[in-house]
């Protein structure tokens, strides 16, 4: 069976009812997790950039953007609320796929939801759990098939292709129109990892972009436009054009995608506990367990060793820079464990222009030694080892088979929760307004209309949080 057709396949047949309860817990528990980020990211000193330019893209008032609650065209919404996502590296991945699913699946959905409640179609929150499920299989499905190094932004382009299969699910397309729609978002997929490894604004942006695509090809689709349909093993097809030559491991792919309806991504993602590249968590959980256990303090630090498989060296193995973006050292291992090692933490907070200038955290940083592990695959994230040298001479390390928030080591529900109200909190929302919302999470599938929901996410604010990134 070809890989377009499982995915078609699976797209067809998935119904709410038949979905297991811990997909379902999973599908609220992140999208509730996705909405505090967003909000959070609403605050970030680009956005207004972005504001600008999006006004000149052509008036409509579908859909809304978070927190100000200011009326776009749908696709423009989509792409604003991606972005407000992904901006401040806080949002859920899934870690085998090496993608960030919800960042562009949740804003493409909510920004179509929103456009057909006005159109009196209002869609409801089972609905979109349904269509969530959906979109996150295809996404971590197509990003786990891959075994090359990653050159293009993948969490972009798999969230594109897994919001498209996901918007065609809530709009209730034929089967040919859905393969229209994955070939329409395939031919606009962009992204690469220079942006990354600039540490430019223009990474979040990506998945801005990979959203606002997807819905356009939406309505290209039920317009009646057709799209390319061999886009996964077509000679220009994804795997072959982004990955690697497909034809000697196609077995090997077809056995993830005959997963499909048996394992549900949704239930593999993993939390972010601190806003930064998902590749220095290791680093900054093995500390805050060392630090735990063994009662040392920064100043007491003469050496900190980091051994983690190649893909982490390559994300967040960068130098500490005197002039760096927040967007950089957002993916700069040693201002990450440097802070944390000083503040005990690392907080949306530690991103301002005074924080990024601290000479103790510059100092601290060039304490710390990177070196890759035995891990030859270019995708994995884990394990890590994080060891820690004391002034005393004394040294202690830690083994890490699965970082803090993995389904694994899932972060607890207090600290869940914590997440979320910080990060509405520091969007101005009231406490009222994020207990409110909260709760309107947790009973999404029960909601008629989501547009009602989407309301929840701009209420009148309180005074703003603390969150003044540097540009």
């Amino acid at each position: 069976m070809r890989l377009i057709d499982r995915l078609l396949d699976h797209a067809q047949s998935l119904r709410f009812e038949d979905l297991p309860q811990p997909a379902i817990d999973a599908a609220i528990c992140f999208i509730t997790d996705s909405v505090g980020v967003g909000l959070a990211g609403s605050r970030h000193p680009r956005l207004a950039e972005v504001k600008v330019a999006a006004a000149g893209w052509g008036q409509g008032d579908a859909a809304r953007d978070w927190a100000s609650g200011q009326r776009w065209p749908a696709p423009t919404a989509a792409l604003l609320n991606a972005y407000q996502i992904h901006n401040q590296e806080f949002d859920c991945v899934h870690e085998r796929a090496v993608v960030h699913p919800l960042a562009t699946i949740l804003p493409a959905l909510l920004a179509f939801a929103e456009a057909q409640s006005q159109q009196g179609r209002p869609i409801s929150g089972a609905a979109l759990i349904e269509a969530l499920v959906l979109a996150v299989d295809v996404a971590a499905t197509i990003g786990s098939a891959q075994i090359a190094p990653m050159r293009f932004f993948r969490p972009a382009m798999c969230g594109a292709l897994g919001a498209s299969l996901g918007l065609a699910k809530l709009a209730g397309l034929t089967r040919e129109a859905m393969a229209d729609a994955l070939g329409i978002t395939y031919s606009q997929l962009a992204g690469t990892m220079q942006a990354h490894l600039e540490g430019s604004p223009m990474l979040a942006l990506q998945v801005g972009l990979a959203a606002r695509s997807a819905v356009t090809a939406i309505d290209l689709a039920r317009a009646g436009f057709s799209g390319p349909r061999d886009v996964l093993e077509g000679p220009f097809g994804y795997f072959d054009l982004f990955d690697a030559p497909l034809a000697p491991r196609l077995a090997q792919v077809q056995e993830v995608f005959a997963e499909l309806g048996r394992v549900w991504r949704i239930t593999e993602v993993s939390h972010k506990p601190f806003p930064s590249g998902r590749a220095a968590h290791g680093a900054i959980d093995g500390l805050a367990s060392l630090i735990s256990s063994e009662g040392f303090s920064a100043n007491q630090v003469v050496r900190i060793d980091f051994a983690a498989p190649p893909l982490i060296l390559r994300l967040i193995g960068r130098p500490i820079r005197a002039d760096m973006d927040v967007n950089y050292a957002r993916l700069c291992l040693g201002y990450l464990a440097a802070t944390y090692l000083l503040r005990g933490s690392l907080t949306l907070a530690d991103f301002s222009r005074a924080a990024l200038d601290d000479p103790q955290r510059h100092e601290l940083a060039q304490c710390l030694f990177v070196r890759p592990n035995e891990i030859t695959d270019p995708n994995a994230l884990a394990p890590q080892t994080v060891g820690v040298t004391l002034l005393d001479g004394r040294s202690f390390s830690i083994d890490l088979p699965a970082v803090l928030g993995h389904p694994q080591r899932p972060l607890s529900t207090a600290a869940q929760r914590a997440k979320f109200d910080a990060c509405c909190a520091d969007a101005g929302l009231s406490a009222d307004a994020i207990v409110s919302l909260h709760s309107s999470c947790q009973n999404l599938a029960d909601a008629h209309d989501v547009a009602d929901w989407v309301s929840l996410m701009c209420p009148k604010k309180s005074e703003p949080g603390t969150n003044q990134c540097a540009i």
